[in-house]
Order: C-alpha cells, then structure tokens, then sequence
C-alpha cells in the first residue's frame, strides 16, 4: 500500500482514535489473495490475548501484525498515518519473531537447559514493550491451534518449542489460561498415543469437566454468602498434562489422583479462611489424609494456604484451596510462587524481580506507562544476550564485547581472536553488543592475545573472567620472562630489608612453592606479592604475626631489657647497635661491651663478627622476648626528587604504619641531583617495615628506600 496520508488520520496520545484508525485502515484494504486469511489470524490472535487486560493499543497492533508481516500493509504507511504507536509494537512483535531453536535443531531432540534458558530470557529482555511476550505466546497457541492437521514432523517442532520455551514462559509468568492449553497441545502432539489414553480414562469431555466446577462454585457461592462471607471462587478442571506429569511423579495411576478438579477460594483473613473450611466440610465429606494446614505449618518456602479432598457430587472427588489475599498474593508473587515449586530449582534474583514485576504487569493501573519505562531501564539491564551464527543464544555481562563473547564461546577462541562482524559488518573488538545482535568472530590460526585486552580501562573485555583467561594465556607464555622479573623482586625485597641468612629455597617452601624459580614465577605473574616475603620470613624465623597491633608504648634510647623484649641479658643495661638495628624475628647476639651495657647485633652483622673474632668471651647469647608492645629502631635511606610536601607524605605513611620517627636528616646529593633522607624510627616487626618501605616508594617523586646495613 502507499505512503499516501489518509485524511482521517489519528491522534497518536488517544487509544480509541488509534483503534478505530487501525480498524478503518483494515476494512479500506482492496481484496487481495490471502488478506482475509491475514485478517482472520490477527482476529484470533486478539481474542486469546483480549482477557488478558491488555491495553486497545497492544490489541489492535495485534489485528494489523499478519498484515503487515505478508506485506498488505507498510511500516511507512503507519508512521505517516500518524500511528507511530502502532508501527513501534507492531516492529517488537516482528523482532520476537526472529528467533525459534537452533536451526540444526531436529523434531524430538530436547534443548539443553542453559539454552532454552537463555532463549526464553531473551525473548524477555530484547522486547521494546513487554508485554509483546504475551502477544508472542498468544501467537504460538494459534500455530499450535493451527496445526491439528499439519504433518507430524511440523507438529512436533512446533510442540518441542512450545514445551521448551513458550509454555514454561507463560508459567512464569502466571498466563495459566494460556499455560494448560499450550501444554496440552505440546503433549497432544509429541505424545499422541499416551494423550489419548488419559483423555479416553477421564470418560468425560474438558467442556463436562468445566460444567461441574461451575457447579461446585455456584454451591459453594450460596453457601458462603449465607454466612456472610466475602469470597471470590475460581476453579479448574484439571489438564491432561498436568495429569500426566502428576502421575509420573507419584508412580500411580489415574484412580489415584484426586485433584483432577479444583477449587479455589479466596477470602479477607485467617479466620475466614476456617470459617470457609467448615462450610465445605458441611457440604461434602472430606477424605481422610488429604487435608493440609499450611497456615499452621507453612511450607519451607511461606507457601500458606488450607487443602482439602472433598467427595463432591456424583461421588466425583475435588481439590479446594482456601486462602486469603495476602496469601494469594504471596503464592502468586513470592518466593512460593507456583512455577518455582512446580518447576524446582533456583533462578538469579534479578530474572526473578523480572517475573514479579511482569506479573504485575497484568494488573491494569494508572501509572502503567511509568512502569513499563521502569521496567525496561531498570529490570533488563543485567545482561545482554546475542546471537551465535549457528542461532545459539549466548548470555553476556552489560557492556560485553565481541571479544567477551568470543571467550564465552570458547577459551581458543578467545585467543585466537582478530576481529568481529555484529549483524554481518565488521566492528571494533570494543563494539558494545546489544540485545539481538549476532555476532561472528574472525579467527587467526595462532593464539595472539594482547596485553590491551586486560586493561578495564580500554574497554575490550567487560567479564572479569575473560580478562582471567587472557592473564593465565601469558602467564604461562611468559615463563622465563616471569622468571627473572621475579628474581628481581625477591632480591630486591631481601637487599631493602638487609636479610642475608635466609636461602630463597625456605622462602619459596614456607610459600607453598615447589622450588625458589617456582617462587620467582608466582612474583613475576603477579600471584605472590613482595609483602609475603616479608611474611615469609617472619614465618621462618619463629615469630608469627600477632592477631592485632598492641598500641606502642614509647621509650628512649636506653631502654630496658623487658621493655625491648630481649632475653638472656639479665638485669643488664642494653642498646641496640647502630651498625645493624635488629628487628624481630632476625636472629640476635649480645656484646658485653665497656661501660655501656650490652649491645645488641645481628647475628649477621659484619662489626660483631669482627668484634667476636677479638673478644669472643664478651659474646651473650640472647633473643626475642614476647612483648608485643615493644617496638625497635631501624634506619632508613631514603633516595627522592624534592618537592613541596614531601617530609609531611613520608611521616605520614610511616604514622599510618605505627612506626615512631627518632630522628631525620635531610641533604642534597649534588652528583644525582636528589635529596637523601636518613631516617631512624622504630618499627614493631620485618613485615611493617616492608610494609611501610613499600608505601614509601609508592609516593611521588620517591625513587628508593632502602635499609641500612
């Protein structure tokens, strides 16, 4: 049709001018082969849709879909009839559209669960309009409807993809007027024979089954109404797959099954709730061992409701749920919704939101366009699925690449990765999928990642498992090169703490490191930090880490021998040597010297050694007591380019790391052009002072920091 404007054209803010625009558009349209067949499927579509709530809108995008999907109609035509409405729900209902099963999919073979999963989540997120999705599962009942004489391998395609997809979604969505007729189709047409067994046991057509329960309703109706009780009755004759399945499940026979018909009343509170029980119970005789108090006992899931198994008229037995609003609401909207019982297992919180809020959703209000707009902004933003050549449906984290779904795909993949094609062109690997998008990727022989690829920052990987997969690919490509990058953080670890009696083999085992290069690649692959050699070496040297830091206690220079924690000296005056600083757990000696006490070395210490040659019965053996509150001096160089603030950034680090500051000098080193700070403070253990010669060299303008020997 043309592009012509008609003169009658609508108000696109009114739904009943956009209605009885769409309704004049349909009957001006010239007889044409297949218009009224065309006509007819948008018309049944709407009638299974219409008591669903839906607004006019949504309708009569329904009763022009067929026409616009065989060409009778244009989108263009639409849009300039002033109907951008219409064309917008009309190009969501063409999008659901686009995607069924795998195409190498066969009638019969079942879909892996991730995957049918996955699709019916798409179908969900990709819809401009939820509530398209009904439209979509109305549609499927047509087809299914449809098809009662089409060939047997059409039938069950289209029943797999019902039971897989269209009737678990409409489950979930609580559409059961359309759930039971989808599952019976699906089980019509995949099982036919066991179908037909069950409906000829019943001996009584769906449309007698449905006679009764009104029945049932009209006397239960009158009797509560008697007793003054508000109720609303709903009931259902039982579907004969739901019948199956209940027979599987118990391993019993139709006999056996008494809630083939069921009746549900809801009512205000708890207490009309047994008010209505005992009604029932004057009215039919319960059978004994079918009654349940799940208000009493509420299941594990809150579920709260009373069941009963009456013998109702003509001896038929029935189901009846007694409950009231809120605990309807619970069932029907919390976590004791029926399709979570029904179908077992668990879902992720936010899909789970997704079918509370599409639920409620049906229920007709005033701010039902704001809703939407919540919705679609803020409930469907968790994850985007796109499409794989071969049709699979592919689930990615929100601003994924082709790059994170080349590694979803496989690990090889990944890393075999050059370039991407979305929707047939190619993109950058920094492109951001979107819902619907098929994405293709372009393959090289060898594996190539690259080091970009790891950085958040440049945008290429938005799963922090994909970047994991690029990291471990050149861990192990860059062995040697991890090797010796390692070796030069261990040495440098060791020279700026000055410990020199400790082989990196014990460090590598007290690290759970099969050997020191096993201990250099974890360094240089980032997976051992340079702080757990000083934990190391506490470890080794018998002192462990205190749970918490004790608050200094201060002291002089001539401090105590329990003050410093050192044992073996006796009520003797000690010092700390000045040529080493000591500092728990490096192992320790005493030196008696001549008018000043016992000075205390380093095992290691060259001065001692050469003092111990001459004298070696002024030598005391000595350690680490156990106070934890003692802390002891160190010296410090420290190599910087001056600026403005930068003695407050050092004192203030080592003020974070509970190391007091004795003393500092402070000159200028002509031939480097750089300040050199010599710095005495007192520490409590090896790993704070790593700690805190770390944090130094990570400020600015610091260029080493090193222990003095």
């Amino acid at each position: 049709m043309s592009a012509r404007k008609t003169p009658n054209q609508a108000s696109s803010d009114d739904p009943d001018d956009i209605v009885a625009a769409v309704r004049k558009i349909i009957t001006d349209l010239p007889d044409t082969t297949g218009l009224h067949s065309a006509i007819q499927e948008g018309e049944q579509i709407a009638d299974i849709v219409g008591p669903l709530g839906l607004p006019p809108e949504i309708i009569a995008a329904v009763r022009i879909y067929p026409l616009c999907r065989e060409k009778f109609i244009d989108n263009n035509y639409l849009i300039n009839n002033d109907l951008p409405v219409i064309s917008r729900l009309v190009l969501g209902i063409e999008q659901l559209n686009q995607f069924s099963l795998p195409e190498n999919w066969q009638p019969g073979e079942a879909l892996a669960v991730r995957q049918s999963e996955a699709l019916r989540k798409m179908l969900l997120a990709i819809v401009s309009d939820v509530r398209l999705v009904l439209v979509r599962i109305a549609e499927q009942l047509y087809r299914l409807r449809q098809a009662k004489n089409a060939p047997r391998a059409i039938q069950q395609a289209l029943a797999q993809e019902t039971r897989e997809i269209y009737a678990a979604l409409a489950n979930r969505l609580g559409v059961w007027q359309l759930k039971w007729e989808l599952e019976d189709f699906a089980f019509r047409y995949l099982d036919p024979d066991t179908y037909s067994g069950i409906a000829k046991a019943l001996k009584e057509k769906r449309v007698e089954r449905e006679e009764f329960i009104h029945a049932v309703k009209a006397t239960l109706d009158k009797e509560l109404d008697k007793q003054h009780i508000a109720a609303s009755i709903t009931g259902r004759p039982k579907h004969i797959y739901s019948i199956w399945r209940k027979m599987q499940r118990k391993g019993q026979g139709l006999d056996s099954l008494y809630d083939i018909r069921a009746v549900r009343i809801l009512v205000d509170d708890v207490s009309a709730c047994y008010a209505a029980l005992g009604i029932v119970h004057n009215l039919w005789s319960y059978i004994p061992g079918e009654f349940d108090d799940y208000i009493a006992n509420p299941k594990e899931n809150d579920y709260q409701s009373l069941h009963t198994t009456i013998v109702g008229p003509d001896g038929k037995t029935i189901e009846v749920q007694i409950r009231s609003q809120e605990m309807h609401e619970h069932a029907e909207l919390g976590v004791a919704a029926h399709w979570r019982y029904k179908e077992g297992g668990a879902l992720p919180a936010a899909f789970d939101q997704k079918i509370r809020f599409l639920r409620q959703l049906l229920e007709p209000g005033d701010d039902d366009a704001d809703l939407l707009e919540q919705i679609r902004d803020d409930f469907f933003e968790d994850r985007v699925y796109a499409i794989s050549p071969k049709g699979d449906i592919v689930e990615l984290p929100p601003q994924a690449t082709p790059l994170d779904f080349a590694y979803h795909v496989h690990t090889q993949v990944g890393h075999r990765c050059r370039g991407a094609k979305v929707n047939g062109r190619i993109v950058p690997l920094t492109y951001k999928v979107e819902n619907g998008d098929q994405v293709e990727i372009i393959t090289g022989r060898q594996s190539q990642p690259s080091r970009d690829w790891i950085s958040p920052r440049l945008g290429y990987l938005a799963s922090s498992r994909a970047r994991a997969k690029v990291r471990n690919w050149f861990r192990h490509q860059d062995r040697e090169q991890h090797r010796r990058q390692g070796r030069e953080i261990l040495d440098r670890e060791i020279a700026r703490l000055n410990v020199k009696d400790v082989a990196a083999v014990d460090i590598a085992t007290q690290l759970k490191q099969d050997s020191s290069d096993a201990l250099c690649i974890a360094l240089g692959a980032g997976d051992l930090t340079s702080a757990s050699i000083a934990t190391a070496l506490q470890h080794l040297r018998g002192t462990g880490l205190p749970a918490t830091r004790p608050r200094r206690q201060s002291r002089r220079k001539d401090t105590k021998p329990n003050a410093a924690a050192v044992t073996g000296i006796g009520d003797l005056m000690c010092n700390f040597a000045r040529c080493c600083r000591p500092v728990p757990p490096e192992p320790i000696i005493g030196y008696i010297t001549q008018g000043r006490g016992v000075s205390i070395h380093r095992q290691d210490c060259g001065n001692y050694l050469g003092l111990h040659r001459r004298y070696p019965e002024r030598s005391l053996e000595t350690g680490w007591g156990q106070s934890d509150a003692a802390s002891y001096p160190v010296d410090l160089t420290l190599h910087a380019f001056d600026r403005s603030g930068l003695i407050r950034d050092i004192t203030t680090v080592l003020a974070d790391e509970e190391a007091n500051v004795v003393d500092l000098k402070t000159y200028a080193g002509k031939e480097s052009l750089q300040v050199v700070m010599e710095l005495s403070i007192e520490i409590r253990d090896l790993p704070t002072l790593s700690t805190a010669i770390t944090r130094l060299e990570q400020l600015p303008n610091v260029v080493s920091v090193r222990r003095k020997a």
